[in-house]
This record gives structure tokens, C-alpha cells and sequence, in this order.
């Protein structure tokens, strides 16, 4: 075996620096953490919205008469255009 090879065979890169694993890379870890936070943060987003929707909201009438053209602004100034 020359000097070249480690233990295992295999040689050695340029400059005679070993390498490590990809998951003992910090760096990696800030690559592939980012996307992976977000992935996890959406599935749980998905949970909560999937186990406590928002109730429907039932639009109020009008209570008296007095009430009548206020609501009816309201309805037109919600309604597009046509």
C-alpha cells in the first residue's frame, strides 16, 4: 500500500486532504435545512387548517327599517361590476 491510499483503498484527493460525509458538512445542513423547514412547516400549517377551519360567517340582516339602505350599500359596493 503507498501513502496515497487509506486503509480502505481508496486514494486520496489532490493536496492530500481527506474528506468527509455530506452530513458532516455544516453547509449542507444550512442547504438542505432551509427547504426542509419549510416542507415541515407547511405539512403542519396543512394539519392545522385541515383540523380547525374558519366558521362561515351568515351575513346580518337588517334589524329595523332604519337599517334597510345601509345594508343595501353594502351589498352594492360588494357586488362587481357587470
Amino acid at each position: 500500500m503507498t501513502t496515497s491510499t487509506l486503509q480502505t483503498g481508496h486514494p486520496l484527493p489532490p493536496g492530500g486532504a481527506t474528506t468527509r460525509r455530506w452530513w458532516r458538512e455544516p453547509m449542507m445542513w444550512l442547504v438542505i435545512g432551509g427547504p426542509l423547514l419549510v416542507v415541515v412547516a407547511s405539512f403542519i400549517t396543512l394539519a392545522l387548517a385541515l383540523r380547525h377551519p374558519d366558521p362561515v360567517l351568515a351575513t346580518p340582516k337588517a334589524h329595523s327599517k332604519a337599517e334597510q339602505p345601509a345594508v343595501q350599500g353594502r351589498n352594492h359596493a360588494a357586488t362587481p361590476e357587470r
